[in-house]
């Protein structure tokens, strides 16, 4: 099992702190946005790491080098302008290899249980669901949500039920992207939604710890959470 990490975004929101530093390098809780993400990685037994960069990608590379520091194995897709989420997928397929794979979006807080992701992600069939997806309630800044989880199945229906937030978090087989150009820019909604017409898209809701880290205030917020935190562990 592998995980990617996308870690290409510009961080406007989160400007001018990402003027100097690309948005998973910035702290909370004593460690980088992407550490955490590493830690719980490795801690889920998934070792082999891609992540991709655009925006002062050389200070990710310098930050974290080959992985080995972290108990992980890194390879690196950079891209020369941000390709967005699933364009930056589709180019790191060659990276990922021939089977499904967990991508973690580089700018949330989240303590999902990567294990069980995994093994959503081996289940995963070309002639079966494409995606899982981790869902969560929907936070003040997007009170809307994105799609619904019905029994099992994620849906872009608002009749089947009250729409929940994406986390950022998923498991996905390579046939979800086999169609797009490489190197072209695409998001991955537009795929997720032709998926869930199709009925291929499965679903968990996630109730612990997640946040968007979008911007200084969240950020603060989540750094002087996970200090509060570590302050009371014994």
């Amino acid at each position: 099992m592998k995980a990617m990490i996308l870690a290409a975004g510009r961080g406007e929101r989160m400007r001018p702190l990402t003027d100097s530093c690309p948005k998973p390098l910035l702290m909370a809780g004593g460690k980088p946005l992407i550490v955490w993400h590493i830690e719980r990685l490795r801690a889920a037994g998934i070792t082999d790491i891609v992540i991709n960069h655009a925006h002062l990608g050389h200070m990710l590379e310098a930050a974290l080098g080959d992985g080995r520091a972290f108990g992980v194995n890194i390879a690196w897709s950079p891209e020369v302008s941000a390709l967005e989420t699933a364009g930056g997928i589709r180019k790191a397929l060659s990276l990922l290899g021939n089977g499904a794979f967990i991508v973690i979006n580089g700018d949330v807080h989240c303590d999902a249980d990567l294990a069980a992701l995994g093994t959503a992600a081996g289940e995963l069939r070309v002639d079966g669901d494409l995606a899982h997806l981790l869902l969560v309630a929907n936070p003040a800044h997007h009170p809307e949500g994105d799609f619904v989880l019905d029994r099992g199945r994620v849906l872009d229906q608002r009749a089947r039920g009250q729409r929940l937030t994406f986390s950022g978090i998923g498991a996905y087989h390579p046939h979800l992207f086999s169609a797009l150009e490489p190197g072209t820019p695409e998001k991955l909604a537009p795929l997720l939604r032709t998926a869930m017409r199709a009925n291929q898209v499965g679903g968990t809701m996630h109730h612990g710890q997640w946040v968007d880290v979008g911007t200084p205030e969240r950020l603060l917020a989540l750094d002087t959470a996970l200090r509060e935190t570590a302050g009371r562990t014994p």
